[in-house]
C-alpha cells in the first residue's frame, strides 16, 4: 500500500525568507526537532557552499551519532553537475551525505524569462541528467529531481522531464508550484497522471500565494497515491517560507490524520509522528525566527483551543469534542524555558562563566558528555543566535559537544 511522507524543507525553503534568518546551530536545532517529530527527511541546506560546509559535516556526525533518530538529511543543489560534484566531496570522516534534491526550472515562461536563450527544453534535460549521474556516483542513495515551476510547465514536457530524470537514476521528481498558483483539483489530476506515466512518486513542493499550499498538498499526495505510488510532501515549520510562505508541517500532518474522508480511505502516514513535539518545535521556531505565532495558527496558536462565545464555550465545557476537531493534549506540552523564569535567575551564555553553567545544568538535570567543551559551545552558540538558549537547546549541546564542535573549525581549542 502507498504510503504519505513528510520531507521538511525549512532548512532550505524557510531559512530563505525574506527578513528573517536563522543561525547554523538553529538549523541544527531544526533537524534535532524533525527527529522528534518522526518526519522522514530534512532538506538541511546547500552542501556545495562554503559557509555551509562546517555545518554540514556537523548534521553528518551527529547523525551518525544518532542526535535526530532515524531523520534523513538531503542536501540541495541547483542541477548542475559541478555544484553536485562539489557537494558529494562534503563528508565528515569517511560520510556524506545521502540523499540530494536537485532543481532546474523547466516553465517556457521561465526558459524565455530567466534563461533568456541560455538554455533550451534539450539543454534542461542534458544538465539534470548530468547532475542526476553525478549525485549517483557521488554516493547519493536517493536523488530527487525538482521542476521549478512545474505548475506553468505543461504535461507533456513534465512527463519526458520526469523520464529522462528517471532514466539517469532519480528517485523521485519534485512538482514545484513555485508561484503558488495552483489549485487542488488540477494539481490532484496532474499529480496522478504524471505519476502513472513515468512510475515513480511525485513530490509536493507547494507554495502559499493563494493560501492553499496545505491543500494543495494534500491533494497533490492524493493523486499520488491513485496512481500507486508513495506520496512525498514538502513542509516549512509554521509555514514559513519565500513571500507567503510554504505548506505549514503540522498543518499538513493533522490533515492526514483528522480530515474527514481520509482516514476511512486506508491512507496512511508511512512516518513515525510524534505530535507530543509538535509545541516546542513550533514555539521554537517562532522563538528562534522572531517571527511570532498568529492568535490562529493551526494547532499551536494562543487561540487554537480557545472559547469565549456563549454557545462555544457551553458546549466545550461539557465536551471539548463539540467544537475541537483533535484532542490539543496530543500536541504535547508548551515550552517552559530556563530562561523565560520571572524574579532571580542565572543563566549560562556568551559572557557566563563556569558557575552559572554549573548551576544551569544541574538546575535541569543535565550532565554533560564533556564539560569543558559543551562550556564552549553554551558560549558560541549564543555568540551566533544572540538570544538566551533554549532547555532543548542546552540538551542537544551537552548531549553531543564534540558532533557539534564540528560548526565551528579552528574557534575551540
Amino acid at each position: 500500500m502507498p504510503q504519505i511522507h513528510f520531507l521538511d524543507v525549512t532548512n532550505r525553503d524557510g531559512v530563505q525568507t525574506a527578513r528573517t534568518g536563522l543561525s547554523k546551530f538553529g538549523k541544527t536545532m531544526v533537524n534535532f526537532y524533525l527527529g522528534r517529530l518522526g518526519a522522514a527527511q530534512s532538506e538541511i541546506g546547500f552542501p556545495f557552499l562554503f559557509h555551509e560546509v562546517p555545518y554540514v559535516r556537523a548534521q553528518i556526525a551527529l547523525a551518525e551519532a544518532g542526535a535526530f533518530g532515524d531523520l534523513r538529511l538531503s542536501g540541495w543543489c541547483r542541477g548542475v553537475a559541478q555544484d553536485v560534484e562539489k557537494a558529494v566531496r562534503v563528508r565528515a570522516g569517511d560520510t556524506g551525505l545521502a540523499h540530494y534534491n536537485l532543481s532546474i526550472s523547466t516553465s517556457d515562461y521561465m526558459i524565455a524569462n530567466k534563461f533568456r536563450g541560455r538554455l533550451d527544453r534539450d539543454a534542461i534535460i542534458r544538465e539534470m541528467a548530468a547532475a542526476v549521474r553525478a549525485a549517483k556516483a557521488g554516493g547519493a542513495r536517493t536523488v530527487g529531481v525538482n521542476a521549478e515551476d512545474g505548475s506553468r510547465t505543461d504535461d507533456g514536457f513534465l512527463k519526458e522531464f520526469a523520464s529522462a530524470a528517471k532514466e539517469a537514476g532519480a528517485d523521485r521528481v519534485r512538482y514545484c508550484d513555485t508561484i503558488g498558483g495552483d489549485t487542488p483539483d488540477r494539481i490532484r489530476k496532474r499529480f496522478a497522471e504524471l505519476a502513472a506515466a513515468v512510475e515513480m512518486p511525485v513530490e509536493t513542493h507547494c507554495h502559499n500565494d493563494l493560501g492553499l499550499a496545505v491543500a494543495n498538498s494534500i491533494s497533490g499526495a492524493l493523486g499520488d497515491l491513485e496512481a500507486g505510488q508513495d506520496a512525498w510532501i514538502n513542509t516549512c515549520v509554521n509555514g514559513i517560507g519565500e513571500r507567503s510562505g510554504n505548506a505549514d508541517l503540522l498543518s499538513t500532518i493533522l490533515a492526514f490524520r483528522h480530515g474527514f474522508g481520509l482516514e476511512e480511505r486506508g491512507i496512511e502516514i508511512g512516518d513515525p509522528i510524534d505530535l507530543s513535539w509538535a509545541r516546542r518545535f513550533a514555539l521554537w521556531a517562532s522563538y528562534a525566527f522572531g517571527q511570532p505565532l498568529p492568535y490562529n495558527q493551526v494547532g499551536v496558536g494562543r487561540n487554537a483551543f480557545a472559547h469565549e462565545s456563549g454557545i462555544h464555550a457551553d458546549g466545550a465545557l461539557k465536551d471539548h469534542g463539540n467544537y475541537e476537531l483533535y484532542d490539543e493534549e496530543t500536541l504535547g506540552p508548551f515550552p517552559d524555558d530556563w530562561h523565560t523564569r520571572p524574579g532571580r535567575v542565572v543563566l549560562t551564555g556568551e559572557y557566563g562563566g563556569k558557575a552559572g553553567f554549573r548551576h544551569v545544568m544541574d538546575g535541569l538535570g543535565i550532565d554533560p558528555a564533556d564539560e569543558d567543551l559543551a562550556f564552549k559551545l553554551v558560549q558560541l552558540c549564543n555568540a551566533q543566535t544572540g538570544r538566551p538558549l533554549t532547555d532543548d537547546e542546552l540538551r542537544l549541546i551537552a548531549g553531543y559537544p564534540r558532533e557539534l564542535a564540528l560548526l565551528f573549525p579552528n574557534q575551540i581549542d
